[in-house]
């Protein structure tokens, strides 16, 4: 019997790739399953689709961590007349758990996009398209006594963490005030009396997915009855995480060659493109999956190409002579994805064997 629940699974998924970085639109986390049951085996596959529940079943396995939402809109129906119902209804009869990723995935600092860049030997590659708004600053007043437990323990629950950097601050001495009514109960000073005490006014950034754990910090280990505190949103741009990706390639290539790079790294026997040009690609932009929204920004970034899926008739147009679009397929350009899930698994669950990864779902078939 396994020690670990599905709780502790999702724990370890959300804390990688933070829904809270999935896009407006998207419906990634769990979709199905009780946390508290134990964990008897894991499945990791691209969809979730039936045949992947059954082969869930065979193995034994109760919880599936997919790239892709089986359950992406809403449902009003469960009666087993799409692929959708017939997904769900097999999962939940079964008491296997459904966890899907996708764009928090995508726009994780070491996510999709960057595991086909390197397999592409891009270099010096930074987000495409970077995340916005994703800071605010914490800003609270601390007895100057209890200043450093408190500190401490906002940073252990994630304040003042950016980047390659953590446990940053600033800190100001100053004066509080306070008078409390009858039905108070002050650490410092009498009820009715005014009160002043010496203060250390801390301004700490927090990232987003950190916000409710930073807050529940503050509360346990500061002193004060009523807690003063305030969230001031930052209007930001974390290079970190976003939307596809840029690099250089180590050597300029031909536009064929560089089309038969493309053909190679993601074992597809054919890509769509737009008119070749006779200059050699240097720059190459790549967002997985369903990229024709990106293309503006392939070209502001000084893409000599774009690889991407699902491009339509009218997109091809709109390279315009700037840049080569590739279509590489939208399964073949997120074909990676599993391999980073069940390596990410494999690292954190060590001693947990049975973790294994399912055979291509891809939809789409070439003759």
């Amino acid at each position: 019997m396994s020690t670990h629940t599905i709780a502790d699974f999702v724990q370890v998924l959300n804390t990688w790739a933070p829904i809270a970085y999935a896009e407006d639109f998207d419906n990634a986390g769990l979709l199905t399953g009780d946390l508290s049951k134990p964990c008897q085996g894991v499945i990791v596959a691209h969809d979730a689709l039936e045949s992947v529940i059954d082969q869930a079943i065979g193995a034994n396995a109760n919880l599936v961590v997919c790239f892709h939402p089986i359950l992406f809109s809403g449902i009003k129906k469960l009666t087993g007349a799409t692929y959708v119902e017939r997904a769900l209804i097999k999962a939940i009869r079964n008491e296997i758990a459904i966890y899907a990723l996708h764009t928090a995935l995508d726009n994780h600092p070491q996510g999709v996009n960057e595991a086909s860049a390197k397999a592409l030997g891009l270099q010096e590659v930074r987000k495409l398209i970077p995340q916005k708004d994703n800071l605010s600053q914490l800003v609270t007043y601390i007895p100057e006594a209890n200043y450093a437990p408190v500190a401490k323990a906002l940073h252990q629950a994630g304040a003042g963490g950016l980047g390659n950097y953590s446990y940053c601050h600033f800190a100001t001495l100053g004066t509080g005030q306070f008078r409390g009514n009858n039905q108070s109960n002050p650490v410092l000073g009498k009820k009715g009396e005014t009160t002043q005490v010496k203060e250390i006014r801390l301004e700490a950034v927090v990232e987003k997915h950190c916000q409710n754990q930073v807050l529940k910090a503050l509360f346990q280990h500061h002193p004060y009855e009523s807690v003063a505190y305030e969230w001031i949103p930052i209007s930001n741009t974390d290079p970190s995480r976003g939307m596809g990706i840029i690099g250089s390639l180590e050597h300029p290539m031909d536009p064929k060659e560089l089309l038969e790079h493309c053909k190679k790294i993601f074992q597809t026997p054919v890509v769509r493109h737009s008119a070749l040009g006779e200059s050699p690609i240097k720059n190459v932009a790549l967002l997985g999956g369903s990229g024709s929204f990106a293309i503006a920004a392939a070209k502001a970034a000084g893409a000599d190409a774009y690889l991407t899926a699902d491009l339509k008739y009218h997109n091809f147009f709109e390279a315009e002579n700037q840049l080569l679009l590739v279509d590489i397929g939208h399964f073949e350009s997120e074909r990676f994805t599993q391999k980073i899930i069940v390596a990410h698994l494999g690292e954190k669950f060590p001693n947990f064997a049975n973790i294994s990864e399912v055979t291509s779902t891809n939809p789409v078939n070439y003759f």
